[in-house]
């Protein structure tokens, strides 16, 4: 327990110190934490807003039971709408802002650490920086392509922003994939150009 304490804090007080070497042990319970508060605000980000879509649905289906047919069952609960009704969608605006704020913290408060962890194996700290364009471009143009389906504009224009999403996903995986790799990668025993082992 106090390992994982320990990685926390070298974690936390270490945001701006990019020199020196961190071993594997210190830096995956601190990427642990951080990814789980990132996961814990999207939910509560959207669990209301996912809320206050089946409670427009309900209501719908209240108020037009010819349109709407609700099934009801032993633990279950479902509510299909005929036609498009785009109004009933959730707004997911306030859940994208959140997870690109959520995303671009992610990045700063491990930005330091994943540069840390990349010296103790030797490689310089700008091979943390492999994923990030990538990570940016589906940040920027997911949302749009979202609301554009949710709106049933699905033209030449939505499927571009597809194909180039698709494409950027790719490419978002195989370097993050490149990227978990070298930070699993053993410490250089011994002092090498970064300084001496990580702890």
């Amino acid at each position: 327990m106090n390992a994982f304490i320990d990685s926390i804090r070298n974690g936390f007080t270490g945001l701006l110190r990019f020199s020196g070497r961190d071993s594997v042990g210190r830096f995956w319970p601190y990427v642990a934490v951080v990814i789980a508060l990132l996961f814990v605000s999207a939910a509560a980000t959207m669990g209301p807003i996912m809320g206050q879509s089946f409670s427009r649905m309900e209501r719908f289906a209240a108020e037009h039971p010819d349109q709407a047919t609700v099934t009801r069952g032993p633990g279950s609960y479902s509510i299909q709408i005929q036609g498009n009704h785009p109004e009933l969608m959730p707004d997911v605006t306030p859940f994208f802002t959140v997870m690109q704020a959520g995303c671009a913290a992610v990045v700063l408060l491990l930005a330091a650490a994943v540069a840390r962890r990349l010296h103790d194996s030797g490689r310089r700290g700008w091979w943390g920086l492999l994923p990030l364009p990538f990570l940016a471009v589906g940040m920027t143009v997911f949302p749009r392509f979202f609301q554009s389906t949710l709106s049933g504009e699905m033209g030449p224009e939505a499927l571009k922003m597809f194909g180039l999403l698709f494409a950027n996903n790719l490419l978002y995986l195989a370097s993050l994939a490149l990227l978990v790799f070298l930070l699993t990668r053993p410490g250089q025993p011994g002092e090498n150009r970064f300084g001496p082992p990580g702890v």
